[in-house]
């Protein structure tokens, strides 16, 4: 998943760092589109030096190189082009893909809360944690974090297998976001029962994903059929939903993503 960077690792806690020449800056402009190079199946992206911008905010270190946010949205250095976020994630992988999606989650907190929302006078970073605070008011406002699930529905030998409506195009699981004042094991069940009619039983967790593309930290369960498998798909939401065996599941093409970790753990019968 995009998160395993083993041997490298990150380092998320605050420090106040200054930049070295070597530092990676991220650069996004207004749409929070990257600027970045490809170099073969290597994404790249600015140095400090290439950017010779001093007006950078430290995010968080990768083994031992510092990653910075710039402040100017129209700092691209030469040779480096400006790409989506979605198309960083067709385009990379490893441990530069990784740093792209957290800084892109940071960027987009920090694009998103600039004023304070109780008093309306600016936020300014806080000097002792990562956080957005009001000199007038006191305000504090922390990183934004979306908790979601994904659902690997099982009946006898066959997955759920799903395609969204809209956006991504290859093959999904149940998904869906947490409700104020639900349980995650709630959440399982309500979506399945919006997406697909039908209740499940059984709910296990089996591990977690932050997609910083979303906001989102994704948590994954399996869980069984309960009673009727006839399946009343949301039309609104999905474009298929359907009962697929193990050998005949179509796997997405990168192992980016929580969701296709679980589905190729149940096709090769380890779950």
């Amino acid at each position: 998943m995009i998160q395993d960077i083993y041997p490298s690792k990150l380092d998320n806690s605050f420090k106040v760092r200054s930049p070295q020449p070597e530092d990676t800056v991220f650069v996004f402009d207004d749409e929070g589109k990257a600027a970045a190079k490809t170099e073969g199946t290597r994404l790249l992206f600015p140095t400090v030096a290439q950017t010779k911008d001093s007006d950078v905010l430290y995010l968080f270190s990768i083994d031992e190189t510092g990653c910075f946010l710039s402040r100017d949205a129209g700092n691209v250095p030469e040779g480096f082009d400006l790409y989506p976020i979605r198309k960083l994630r067709d385009e990379g992988s490893g441990k530069e893909l990784f740093a792209a999606f957290t800084a892109y989650h940071l960027w987009k907190w920090y694009s998103d809360n600039r004023l304070c929302p109780k008093c309306g006078e600016p936020l300014v970073h806080d000097k002792e944690e990562r956080a957005l605070s009001c000199g007038k008011c006191g305000n504090i406002i922390y990183p934004r974090i979306n908790p979601a699930v994904i659902v690997g529905v099982i009946n006898n030998d066959s997955l759920l297998i799903t395609r969204y409506r809209r956006g991504y195009s290859h093959n999904a699981l149940i998904a869906g976001f947490c409700e104020i004042g639900e349980t995650l094991e709630e959440t399982v069940q309500r979506e399945v029962m919006e997406e697909a009619g039908i209740k499940v039983k059984n709910i296990r967790y089996y591990r977690s994903q932050p997609w910083g593309m979303a906001q989102d930290l994704l948590v994954g369960f399996f869980c069984e059929v309960d009673g009727d498998d006839h399946i009343h798909m949301d039309e609104g939401e999905l474009k298929s939903a359907g009962w697929t065996e193990r050998e005949d599941i179509e796997l997405q093409p990168n192992n980016l993503s929580l969701t296709n970790e679980m589905m190729r753990m149940f096709k090769e019968n380890r779950v």
